[in-house]
């Protein structure tokens, strides 16, 4: 995608869209942060995400190394953001953060008025990171249903 990409600064980051190129290590980011399970395939997800234009990765970067990122992605009411990962020797620096606030400016350049994101009940410190930047747990029931078979 050719829009830009802001977020507040962050010492020694450059934040951009994801490439074709940066697809194993962002696979390799999001396990090393947790956050792949067995039955959603994070190559496919990424593909998806970047085919646009309601949806697309970003990326914080630290030289050549991918320090963080972020999926972001609409329906046109609501927006949703999936794969928050920071490199968990980089946590603590304000890379999160940031790269929260570039997916919402995402979803504001495209006027969605609300951003939602799912967190597992026993995810504490995923819970306390964004109660800490401002957002507020929505007591819902989620029902589900896998159309791929798995």
């Amino acid at each position: 995608m050719t829009d830009t990409v802001t977020t507040p600064a962050v010492a020694g980051l450059a934040f951009a869209h994801a490439e074709d190129a940066d697809t194993p290590a962002l696979v390799a980011l999001w396990e090393r942060a947790g956050l792949t399970r067995p039955w959603n395939d994070p190559f496919a997800d990424i593909a998806l995400a970047r085919r646009g234009p309601h949806s697309t990765v970003l990326v914080a970067r630290e030289g050549t190394c991918l320090a963080g990122s972020v999926m972001v992605g609409h329906d046109g009411h609501r927006g949703w953001i999936y794969y928050l990962a920071v490199d968990p020797q980089l946590q603590g620096r304000g890379i999160g953060r940031a790269l929260t606030i570039a997916a919402e400016d995402w979803l504001r350049a495209r006027a969605v008025p609300k951003l939602m994101l799912l967190v597992r009940p026993d995810n504490e410190k995923v819970r306390g990171f964004y109660e800490a930047i401002g957002y507020a747990e929505e007591p819902r029931v989620v029902f589900s249903r896998r159309l791929d078979g798995k």
